[in-house]
């Protein structure tokens, strides 16, 4: 049995909570969170743009502590998932190594490359595994598109465009500050860098042009190079003050014998497809790819069984591991880089 201890109750570590029930052979044994109603079980007050709204939950037989260093002292414990806001993953990753416990910590790694190789560096360390909740290749188009890209059937990669737009989530405390969220660039556009990261490497250079809220890249377009690799490869990202469409997501995909094709929308308050998952072959058909109707929730539920497995095997995850998360930090940084570069020259 793999015991979990959560640090952070909101909308995420309840996604996570129950997502770890349907999980054999692993029990959320400890909850650490601040506020005392949700340790007494009244979740009611969490809700997301997703899947189920809180409610109140049974948490008898499982821990609860108001402070993560109670928590950590446990001997019992051997995951410890972080899902706290993204200016505090460093810290308590860093305690959790520190501890002796494998650390499973949401997206972003952390708001700096320095603060990543610091996690990096501790987990090695403490031999123990450091898991970074990059859950997009788990939903069905992005888990397609990955397996497509990387089974060769199709031939080698070309190239890929990318797009991640929400409507500005205004609702949403120090969004736009720099050292508590980090804007769009992290909290939103860092699951494109780290899905471009898996699919072709980590770029040599990377342009961006876009602009700025608060000091912050509000909406740009990236385009990355990578040395001797002839792959085109391009990102749009942002915010838009616009309400109406709430999320947009897609990609299109070039390989040397296919294209694969997807776009999302949220208008309005619904969600569709305005490009369904879709593949150009060779013979000039575009054929539609019915990946089911899918859940939110299942992806998450996959990527938490990722973590499961890799425990289980003691080995890295090829897609969670914190290398690669600490690459895609590392991409944000060169955009924002970008961005700031070419509006002080202007």
């Amino acid at each position: 049995m793999i015991e979990v201890g959560i640090v952070g109750l909101g909308f995420m570590g309840m996604i996570h909570y129950l997502s770890y029930r349907n999980i054999p052979g692993v029990r959320v044994a400890a909850i650490c969170e601040s506020k005392q109603s949700r340790l007494e079980g009244d979740w009611t007050d969490i809700k997301g743009n997703f899947g189920p709204s809180g409610e109140q939950m049974d948490l008898s037989g499982v821990a609860t502590y108001s402070n993560v260093d109670d928590m950590l002292a446990s001997k019992n414990l051997d995951l410890i998932d972080v899902t706290l806001p993204p200016a505090l993953h460093a810290e308590v990753t860093l305690k959790a190594l520190a501890a002796g416990k494998h650390v499973f910590c949401e997206k972003p790694m952390a708001l700096t490359s320095a603060e990543c190789q610091r996690m990096s560096t501790a987990a090695a360390a403490a031999d123990r595994r450091l898991f970074v909740g990059h859950v997009l290749p788990f939903f069905p188009e992005y888990a397609w598109a990955y397996e497509a890209a990387t089974s060769g059937r199709y031939g080698a990669l070309r190239g890929g465009a990318f797009r991640r737009v929400i409507s500005n989530p205004a609702w949403l405390k120090n969004y736009w500050t720099a050292d508590q969220v980090g804007g769009p660039l992290f909290d939103l556009h860092v699951h494109d860098a780290h899905f471009i990261r898996l699919l072709f490497g980590m770029p040599d250079d990377v342009i961006s042009r876009g602009r700025t809220r608060d000091g912050l890249p509000e909406f740009w377009h990236s385009f990355f190079s990578f040395g001797d690799k002839d792959y085109v490869v391009e990102a749009t990202s942002g915010t838009v003050d616009q309400q109406g469409r709430a999320f947009n997501h897609g990609f299109e995909i070039h390989l040397e014998r296919a294209t694969l094709l997807f776009e999302f929308s949220v208008l309005n308050g619904a969600g569709a497809y305005l490009c369904p998952p879709t593949i150009l072959d060779e013979s000039g058909k575009a054929e539609r790819v019915d990946l089911g109707s899918g859940d939110p929730m299942d992806a998450f539920a996959a990527e938490l069984r990722n973590v499961v497995e890799s425990l289980r095997k003691n080995q890295e995850s090829e897609i969670l591991n914190g290398r690669l998360a600490e690459d895609a930090v590392k991409i944000c940084d060169l955009e924002a880089a970008s961005i700031a570069a070419s509006r002080i020259r202007r």
